[in-house]
Parts: structure tokens; C-alpha cells; sequence
């Protein structure tokens, strides 16, 4: 079985937002098509409290009860079947999906029989790179759908060093067109 794994796309990585990915907009369509083609689409979201620790390295951002914690406009969040809060405490940076604080995303992948997981969101160097590093130690066939991620930095040294670290970690890249996951 394969799964869709939707990391962050919300309001304060967006344009305009506290933390943004400036490609951020562009990559909605193309998750929003790409739902369809799974039986399992699961969610993340930074859902931070006002007062952590995170907030040493990072603005605040994705405040729990604010509109920069909510999914962006445009994700068609009506496919979602279950999401994924995390970052929720004071000291912890919850950078993974895998780190959720209110469900346990590797049970419900197993519960779902989920080999592969297919990993799309913002962004690239942070929540995406995390997500698809943890997908891979804790087993899974992990793909990274490149045309359906955005980088705080796009075509940065430090975008390319996480792409590389991720090839390296045994992740297979693949655009949206490739004909890997369901038709």
C-alpha cells in the first residue's frame, strides 16, 4: 500500500507568511492532483505553542489557534483522512511527521498495511528532510515527489546539500508525472 504524506503546507510557510518558502504557492496544485492517486493521504502541521524553545532559532510561526497554523487555502484538505500535529510542546522542534504529538503516524501507516510513502510539502531543508529521513530509518520505501516540495532557500547550497543527504539515505526523487505510485 502507499501513502501520500502532505508535510506543513500551511499559512506561514506560505507567501506572506512568518516563515515562507517563496515556491511555496506553486506546489498546491500539484499535491492537490496528486491525492487522488492514493488510497492513504495523511497531513502534518507545525502546531506550536506561543512560548518554546523553537522560537530561539526560528520567528514565531504556526501558532496553535492562529491562521498561520491552519492549512493553507488551497490544499484541498477534504482528501486528508487523518492529520499530524506536531511541535506542540515548550521543548521540543517536532521537525518530523513522525514526531506527531497526537497521533503515532508509523502505527497508523502499519495499521494501513503502508509500504511506500510518497512525501510532498515545505519545506524542502527543515519538515520535508526530517519526514523523509525517519520514513526511510523506520522502513519504509520512501519517495520524494521533487515538483510537489518548496525550500525556504530555493537552488541554495543548503537546498542542495539536504537533496543530497536525502539521496544518500536511499530516498528515490521522482516528479509528479512519473507513473511509480497508483494511475
Amino acid at each position: 500500500m502507499e501513502a501520500l504524506i502532505i508535510v506543513d503546507v500551511q499559512n506561514d510557510f506560505s507567501p506572506g507568511g512568518a516563515l515562507p518558502a517563496p515556491k511555496a504557492n506553486e506546489i498546491i496544485p500539484v499535491i492537490n492532483k496528486l491525492m487522488d492517486k492514493f488510497d492513504v493521504v495523511v497531513a502534518s502541521r507545525d502546531v506550536h505553542p506561543p512560548d518554546t524553545k523553537h522560537f530561539d532559532k526560528w520567528p514565531p510561526h504556526c501558532i496553535d489557534g492562529t491562521k498561520g497554523a491552519l492549512f493553507h487555502p488551497d490544499l484541498n484538505i477534504t482528501r486528508i483522512q487523518k492529520g499530524f500535529h506536531k511541535g506542540t510542546g515548550t521543548k521540543d522542534d517536532g521537525y518530523s511527521a513522525f514526531e506527531a504529538t497526537n497521533e503515532n503516524l508509523m502505527e497508523y501507516l502499519l495499521n494501513k498495511n503502508v509500504t511506500d510513502v510518497y512525501i510532498t510539502g515545505l519545506t524542502t531543508e527543515y519538515c520535508v528532510k526530517n519526514t523523509a529521513l525517519d520514513a526511510v530509518r523506520n522502513g519504509f520505501n520512501t519517495w520524494l515527489i521533487t515538483d510537489a516540495i518548496a525550500a525556504v532557500e530555493p537552488e541554495s547550497a543548503s537546498e542542495a546539500q539536504t537533496l543530497d543527504e536525502m539521496k544518500n539515505a536511499g530516498i528515490t526523487f521522482i516528479d509528479s508525472a512519473t507513473k511509480c505510485y497508483k494511475q
